[in-house]
């Protein structure tokens, strides 16, 4: 059973599935659904469309360089039928497929790593601005425990000059 893969985005096509198409000069194209013969059609490119692999690999969004996506060429190449070798391949596979998912596993947490006291410090701060709206003004006067903790912010002298003219 030959998977080909999608020419717009890279997903597998299983056999009796999905669209070719052959263009003039005789180059085969595949595309797993309609929608990425559509946007072929439309002469999209792959790198610029957000769901496909292509952009995710450019963005640096999914893994580009790795000995594991070697393993997965090689099979698609026909190679003269030799037992032994099927043998330890098939034995291969489930490893290198493991190995794989930890080092994309890895490379997400890398993308991930200063993402969430990033998004503490935006909420902070979009609290610090709109406290007014989850409690009345008057309550919070009455009651500081209710107040959020002081957070230091460092503000330059000149742009604390410019606040005070203003004020004036």
């Amino acid at each position: 059973m030959r998977l080909e893969k999608c020419w717009f985005c890279s997903s597998t096509v299983y056999p009796g599935h999905g669209i070719q198409f052959v263009r003039n000069d005789a180059k085969i194209f595949r595309f797993c659904r309609s929608k990425c013969h559509k946007n072929f059609k439309m002469k999209r490119n792959p790198r610029k469309v957000k769901w496909t692999k292509a952009y995710r690999r450019v963005h640096g969004k999914d893994m580009t360089q790795d000995s594991t996506f070697e393993f997965e060429r090689k099979r698609n190449r026909p190679e003269r039928y030799d037992r032994n070798l099927a043998e330890n391949v098939l034995k291969a596979i489930p490893k290198i497929d493991k190995i794989r998912v930890t080092r994309e596993e890895k490379h997400h947490k890398n993308r991930m790593k200063g993402k969430k006291e990033k998004l503490q410090k935006e909420a902070a701060r979009e609290l610090e601005q709109g406290i007014s709206l989850v409690k009345a003004p008057s309550v919070l006067q009455r009651d500081p425990s209710l107040t959020l903790p002081k957070i230091k912010v460092k503000v330059s002298q000149q742009q604390s000059l410019e606040n005070h003219a203003m004020e004036e």
